[in-house]
């Protein structure tokens, strides 16, 4: 499986990403070896994510979510 997730930084703010691995890669976020976005707002929080089979299709969401206002992220998030 392949996913597109949202974590929430230290400050609040939110970073989209993908990965094939989501435990992986929000323990790499916290161990700073994730984005260099998220590097210097450690810890992070994963409020967020979806499946897909395929990277392409994790890929595509993760492009549409960041194209979103916070405020529309924090809709999706809470539902």
């Amino acid at each position: 499986m392949d996913y597109t997730y949202i974590v929430k930084c230290r400050d609040g703010t939110l970073y989209t990403g993908w990965t094939n691995d989501l435990e992986k890669r929000i323990r790499d976020h916290n161990r700073k070896k994730g984005a260099k976005y998220t590097r210097s707002r450690t810890p992070v929080e994963l409020l967020y994510y979806e499946a897909f089979f395929t990277k392409s299709e994790a890929m595509k969401r993760e492009y549409e979510i960041k194209q979103l206002s916070a405020r529309d992220k924090w809709r999706m998030i809470l539902g």
